[in-house]
């Protein structure tokens, strides 16, 4: 039920919501007819509650204030890529997200213990390929709807995933409305090229408001309990692609569109994703392009301190599980969808991985919840950081360079033409700077 979503989100907002959550409980013990013409003053009154002064963290989200509450840090970066360097590893960026993705996406949802179990099962654990289909069906391990296509052996091109048409989207957005777009603009492409049923989540609500007439931001906070989920978490891909070795200029980009379906550390994922692409671009060195994405978001957000306890555990700890079991213990309570404990899984696969896409990919998905958005973005970053030429054939030769999508206008693109068609973008983007 959305308003139980919804007290979960204000308590992890830092608001008391003891009050609300009990006649909540009380309405729902009296059934439905006792429900239905409270349930939006309540909700109302849940929207008006205010941050607790006990709160540690500072969490705006305007631009603005989100720069003025991040850390000190490099805003650009040396790149000195030539043409065919910067291809090279846009390229190697779309063919990591893809590989991630498809990884992921049999085991979509799943935690961790079910996932090794299946694996073991295949005798794939621990994973050094695609995920392997057991024959008959383990009963226990219900497979995504979409399994079939993503499955080792079967796989023929990169099959349509949400976590690939927004970097399609992203892309054409680009090319359409320049690098000036606003979050209207990426509204208003939505609307044209999005099926309403194949978004979810913080997605669903905000295209609803569009539907409904208002505009960014409220599309973001109207009636939306998953404002701080993943959601724009998996688009910031793109931006950090265009704007090499700027940061800063990667995150606005990526502020923009999150604006329109997400708050605070909904925002921030994306925001830190995008940034720590651009840095890809710029270094070899993992914990510096963690580093360098931090550096764009609040420096007193419960994303940033979660992605600064990852960085410390990786230190402490040699083997991933054991700071798997930390990142749970203190992360584990928010929903399997939200940004702030899949990003913590993105970075124990970037910082166990040792910058190897398999093993970084492997890693974002064996640690589970949302399984394709964390293996995308990691083989993202690791795939900027290599370029496709570097890339491992046994994990990109199955997408035969082809990705598909459910975008009007882009059923069936190829990879190669997606990067190039990227490269004009960042291209342009980067003269512009220049002057």
């Amino acid at each position: 039920m959305l308003i139980r979503s919804e007290i979960a989100q204000r308590k992890e907002e830092g608001c008391d919501v003891r009050g609300v959550e009990e006649r909540f409980s009380e309405l729902v013990e009296g059934g439905p007819s006792s429900m239905t013409p409270q349930l939006m003053p309540l909700w109302d009154e849940l929207a008006s509650l205010p941050v607790d002064l006990g709160f540690p963290y500072s969490e705006p989200s305007d631009l603005e204030s989100i720069r003025k509450a991040r850390p000190k840090g490099s805003r650009a970066l040396y790149v000195g890529l030539s043409d065919e360097a910067y291809f090279d590893k846009v390229h190697g960026a779309w063919l990591g997200r893809c590989v991630g993705c498809l990884l992921g996406k049999p085991v979509e949802g799943w935690p961790r213990d079910r996932i090794e179990g299946y694996l073991r099962l295949g005798v794939a654990y621990p994973l050094d390929g695609y995920i392997p289909e057991v024959t008959p069906h383990p009963e226990g391990y219900r497979l995504h709807p979409t399994y079939k296509e993503a499955m080792r052996g079967a796989i023929d091109g990169m099959p349509r995933d949400d976590d690939i048409d927004y970097t399609i989207l992203g892309l054409h957005i680009l090319e359409e409305h320049g690098i000036g777009f606003t979050s209207a603009d990426v509204g208003a492409e939505w609307l044209t090229h999005l099926p309403y049923r194949l978004v979810y989540t913080a997605e669903r609500v905000a295209y609803r408001n569009l539907v409904n007439g208002l505009a960014p931001p409220e599309t973001a906070s109207h009636r939306n309990p998953y404002r701080e989920y993943i959601g724009a978490q998996i688009r910031g891909d793109v931006w950090g692609y265009v704007a090499p070795g700027l940061p800063e200029v990667a995150a606005e980009l990526a502020f923009r569109d999150a604006s329109l379906s997400h708050v605070k550390n909904g925002i921030y994922g994306e925001m830190f994703v995008a940034a720590m692409i651009s840095a890809a671009f710029s270094t070899q060195d993992i914990r510096e392009v963690i580093e360098v994405g931090l550096s764009e978001i609040p420096e007193k957000s419960r994303l940033a301190e979660a992605m600064r306890d990852v960085l410390d555990w990786s230190e402490e700890y040699t083997d991933w599980h054991q700071a798997w079991e930390k990142v749970m213990e203190a992360y584990g309570g928010y929903h399997w969808v939200h940004t702030i404990n899949n990003a913590a899984f993105v970075l124990l696969g970037l910082l166990y991985g040792g910058c190897d896409l398999g093993r970084s990919v492997s890693i974002s998905v064996m640690a589970g919840f949302d399984t394709d958005c964390n293996g995308a973005t990691a083989g993202s970053v690791v795939g900027a950081v290599l370029g496709a030429n570097a890339l491992p054939g046994d994990w990109v030769t199955p997408l035969g360079g082809r990705v598909r999508s459910i975008l009007a206008g882009f059923s069936e693109s190829s990879i190669s033409d997606l990067a190039r068609r990227t490269c004009v973008v960042g291209e342009s983007l980067l003269s512009t700077h220049a002057q």
